[in-house]
């Protein structure tokens, strides 16, 4: 990402606390508290909720009734999500690890979120996003593994409407995206991600600085 870094604007105290007050903006309620504890218990990162509510927002914006979630966690991206999506919609979340998506469903319950408005689906993310019917969604929300993040782009260009999003979370890896120092792959593939969703003629796209950064775009009609 070294083009970018003429472009960069020192980062003041002010915006610092613009960003920290933005992202703690939304109001969780007990389901999400719950949901967010049981991920700090593993371990596992989990959206701010600065970032849900964006996510929230977006889904709502797209009036989603076909959303696909690459990485179920313990269900709080997912309940985000949910909340924004048409009543009559069904979340498709896919994680490899099935004891994590037993905690999202009691989150989703506890949520008020009936049965049939999620599909877990166990396994990883390139084994399962093939089988996804073409087309078929209007959002797509990727929180796996960030060495595949040009993979799930290449199936979400696939699995999407026209208009439909596809969001990356984490796309800012604690600073290193910018950082001109030697970095691990991941986040090597991250830049690459970037470059490739700016420079695509299929999308329209922003990065929006909630939580550890989210990559939004949508695709052309």
């Amino acid at each position: 990402m070294r083009q970018l870094r003429g472009q960069e604007r020192a980062i003041t105290a002010n915006r610092q606390t613009g960003w920290a007050f933005a992202d703690a903006f939304v109001a969780e309620d007990e389901a999400l508290r719950w949901a967010r504890e049981r991920a700090d218990e593993a371990g596992l990162p989990s959206v701010s909720p600065g970032t849900g509510g964006a996510l929230r927002l977006l889904a709502a914006t797209a009036d989603a009734k076909a959303v696909a979630e690459i990485g179920t966690g313990t269900g709080v991206s997912g309940i985000y999500l949910l909340l924004g999506m048409r009543p009559d919609g069904v979340l498709t979340t896919v994680d490899l690890q099935p004891e994590r998506q037993q905690l999202a469903k009691t989150a989703f319950r506890a949520a008020g979120f009936a049965g049939n408005r999620a599909r877990f689906i166990p396994g990883r993310a390139l084994d399962v996003l093939p089988r996804l019917a073409d087309g078929g969604y209007d959002l797509v929300f990727c929180d796996g593994d960030r060495l595949e993040y040009l993979d799930y782009l290449a199936e979400s260009l696939r699995l999407l409407r026209p208009g439909g999003l596809v969001c990356f979370e984490g796309v800012f890896a604690d600073g290193r995206t910018i950082d001109s120092s030697a970095q691990p792959a991941e986040v090597q593939r991250v830049r690459e991600l970037l470059r490739a969703v700016r420079e695509s003629q299929e999308l329209v796209a922003s990065l929006l600085p909630v939580g550890d950064g989210l990559l939004c775009a949508v695709r052309r009609g």
